[in-house]
């Protein structure tokens, strides 16, 4: 179970930030085999060309309002968002519940919590529940501008309003300034 009071960060001296922020969802990018760490898969790093797509995330999210970094306990989730934390120089959290095979509620609970709290947050997860939770926010009534998917390296950018998840888009590749 999420402990709430644990993730309340920084809010408005009213208690509460009811402007527009930001939730990522990124699923982590290309790892190698997963047979050889069946028995550990949490274990498993990054490939060449998962960490070429970490670069390229830490790019595409350099110039924005990244107040906290979160990530599953995999060390190829950690991988990932390393740069991105290292870039806004801070440090990656590691949180169970975004780790595979966990909870979908308790992500949910998570993403409540964090939805008043200013500036923008990068959350690290895998195939299994990114998808389980968008699901989930689009029978509440979220609505999904432009595509859908969840290919490794990809980002959900999720709009909110208060604690209200309003919208969400996907962005399958990012792509930076550098071409």
């Amino acid at each position: 179970m999420v402990d709430i009071k644990k993730l309340a960060h920084r809010v408005s001296k009213s208690g509460r930030y009811d402007g527009p922020v930001t939730l990522y969802l990124v699923r982590h990018a290309a790892a190698g085999h997963r047979s050889p760490f069946d028995d550990n898969d949490l274990g498993r790093q990054l490939s060449d060309i998962g960490q070429g797509q970490a670069g390229v995330l830490a790019q595409f999210f350099a110039e924005m309002p990244v107040r906290s970094v979160w990530s599953s306990l995999a060390t190829r989730c950690l991988q990932t968002v390393g740069p991105i934390a290292a870039h806004h120089s801070l440090e990656v959290i590691a949180q169970p519940f975004l780790t595979e095979g966990a909870r979908p509620t308790d992500f949910l609970e998570a993403l409540r919590a964090e939805a008043p709290v200013d500036g923008d947050l990068v959350l690290c997860s895998h195939g299994d529940l990114i998808p389980d939770v968008l699901n989930r926010l689009l029978r509440e009534g979220m609505s999904v501008v432009g595509p859908r998917g969840c290919e490794k390296g990809s980002v959900w950018s999720i709009e909110t309003r208060g604690r209200d998840i309003v919208r969400a888009s996907y962005t399958a590749r990012p792509i930076t300034g550098e071409g």
